[in-house]
């Protein structure tokens, strides 16, 4: 792998945190001449059981949350597009967010994964879980965690951790590579 990613999977919620990250993808596709992917995974849980009657209702409901989930998906694509950023793909994905976002990125074999964050803070993470922090535990490339808002991109510096690992290798080669290109 180079230093500079040839393929971005952009994560997407349509969250103001996710805007950011979608900026910071575009940016870097555009800078670096990558293809940028994007994903939007969402999960929809079923009663354990359902009376033959909930069952149809359950189905339109499925159908209408689907919908909405590819609706999402298309208006942050259009949003890339309009701010003259190229997209070489979409994808509605249905299940665990995290676990889904890693298996297309290994699927399309990315060399960046790039997420916003909404920063819970410590309380709120532990109730509702972070899926930022579990797509970078389950992500098999370099994940960019964007937050903090307008002013954190473009960034004025990257900060990489390091644990002597084969993948931290890769993660700084990828920051040392968004750092050549700001």
């Amino acid at each position: 792998m180079s230093a500079f990613p040839t393929r971005i999977l952009l994560a997407t919620d349509g969250s103001e945190e996710a805007a950011l990250a979608a900026r910071a993808a575009s940016d870097l596709s555009d800078r670096a001449g990558a293809k940028l992917y994007v994903v939007h995974a969402w999960q929809y849980l079923s009663p354990p059981t359902l009376p033959a009657m909930a069952m149809d209702e359950y189905s339109r409901a499925y159908e209408q949350y689907e919908r909405e989930a590819g609706e999402l998906l298309e208006e942050q694509a259009q949003r890339l597009r309009r701010a003259g950023g190229t997209v070489a793909g979409t994808h509605l994905r249905t299940g665990r967010p995290e676990e889904e976002i890693a298996s297309l990125t290994e699927e399309l074999e990315a060399d960046l994964m790039v997420v916003g964050s909404r920063g819970l803070g410590p309380v709120k993470r532990l109730v509702v879980g972070s899926v930022s922090e579990r797509v970078v535990q389950l992500d098999p490339c370099p994940t960019l965690v964007v937050r903090d808002g307008e002013g954190s991109w473009p960034p004025s510096r990257v900060i990489v951790g390091d644990n002597a690992s084969e993948e931290a290798r890769r993660a700084g080669e990828v920051a040392a590579g968004i750092g050549k290109l700001f």
